[in-house]
């Protein structure tokens, strides 16, 4: 398998394209980018309770994002797509997958088992079973172990920033995941003083420079820097814990922050 990991990941970075969407909210009539923001940060916490794999959670955001770039949804339906993607999600990524009768407690009993499974075929239907896509996670695995030296707070810094950035639809929307995964890493360094921020070592694993990532390094530095006041606080109090290395409590990074993102 190791002698292939280079084609893997070139072939990753070839159709990650595949897998992301275009700016779908205009043709949305009841849902905007808040109620997107809220919709994640949720998610975010059920991962959590549910002890996931970071796989999951990014393949969920994803599936959600892909459907409703193809799919108008109802406000009231929102919730019910955000579990049935993480249902779908965990089928394909965990060993031990939540049952629907989780994911409907977890949800408050806003819906019903019969609804999670009629959506759960309409995804897959809409998606045409298409879940084997680059998402930002997959290249982060990559990117944290070129980046030397890197250790627990280095990859919880990392997962931190990339977590931030799957919260906003802008950074889903601007760039493709292997940008976000190396903006993350750039600015996780930038954050704990690595030096050099970026190595050719990086550059070679990644394909990018550290100027073609610094306007989305800034824009996590960004997300960083209003994390604590932001009264979404899913990724933040998940990152302020102890076996996180309480990564969320240091301060952003003073060469990437700016007053406008």
């Amino acid at each position: 398998m190791v002698e292939y990991i280079d084609d893997i990941y070139a072939y990753y970075k070839l159709t990650e394209d595949d897998g992301r969407v275009h700016d779908y909210m205009d043709n949305q009539l009841e849902i905007n980018v808040k109620m997107r923001i809220i919709l994640v940060d949720w998610l975010i916490e059920v991962h959590r309770k549910f002890e996931l794999m970071p796989e999951t959670l990014y393949l969920t955001v994803n599936i959600v994002d892909r459907y409703l770039s193809m799919k108008v949804v109802r406000k009231r339906e929102l919730q019910l797509v955000g579990i049935s993607a993480m249902l779908i999600a965990s089928k394909y990524e965990e060993i031990w997958a939540p049952e629907v009768s989780d994911f409907v407690v977890i949800s408050d009993n806003a819906y019903v088992r019969e609804q999670v499974l009629v959506m759960e075929k309409s995804i897959l239907e809409k998606l045409e079973w298409y879940l084997t896509v680059p998402t930002p996670y997959v290249f982060l695995i990559r990117y944290i172990k070129a980046s030397i030296p890197s250790d627990k707070e280095m990859e919880n810094m990392v997962l931190y920033l990339a977590e931030l950035g799957l919260m906003y639809y802008s950074t889903i929307i601007l760039y493709c995941p292997s940008m976000i995964a190396a903006s993350a890493v750039y600015a996780a360094r930038c954050t704990l003083g690595k030096h050099p921020f970026w190595t050719e070592t990086l550059k070679h694993h990644t394909g990018y420079s550290a100027d073609q990532l610094m306007e989305c390094a800034k824009l996590l530095v960004h997300f960083h820097s209003e994390a604590a006041e932001f009264k979404l606080k899913a990724a933040y109090k998940k990152f302020q814990s102890p076996d996180r290395g309480s990564v969320a409590l240091l301060p952003p990074a003073k060469s990437l922050s700016a007053e406008e993102p």
